[in-house]
């Protein structure tokens, strides 16, 4: 997981109404605010635009540095193998439960003995 998130790139594009933030975007391109017609209207009146768009650009990691078990030395390929020793049980599936009294159905009560002594716990 960390090396695939390690080598995403993405963009992040913010719409600003004045200093208001309007509109985020991941990937694609953040809408326009309703007012952003209108001041592309008076832009040529007033020169002045009160809308901003503010794109980030995330790169992700280019060039990757494969390495294999061999590479490693004694004392880290140890440490792999003993891991690997220790967590090899862990995500097998769990041995079958056994109920002994499974096939057994419990006794018909003749009368709630509880009821007839007037005896609850509390």
């Amino acid at each position: 997981m960390l090396v695939l998130f390690s080598t995403v790139s993405f963009t992040i594009e913010k719409h600003f109404c004045g200093d208001v933030l309007v509109n985020v975007s991941v990937y694609t391109e953040a809408q326009k605010c309703i007012l952003e017609a209108f001041e592309a209207e008076q832009e040529v009146l007033t020169k002045k635009i009160c809308c901003t768009d503010e794109i980030k650009i995330i790169q992700g990691q280019e060039n990757l540095r494969l390495t294999t078990f061999e590479d490693f030395d004694f004392n880290k390929q140890l440490f792999i193998a003993n891991i690997k020793l220790v967590f090899s049980d862990a995500f097998e599936g769990l041995r079958e439960y056994v109920v002994p009294h499974k096939n057994y159905s419990p006794p018909n009560l003749v009368a709630d003995i509880q009821v007839l002594d007037q005896v609850f716990i509390i």
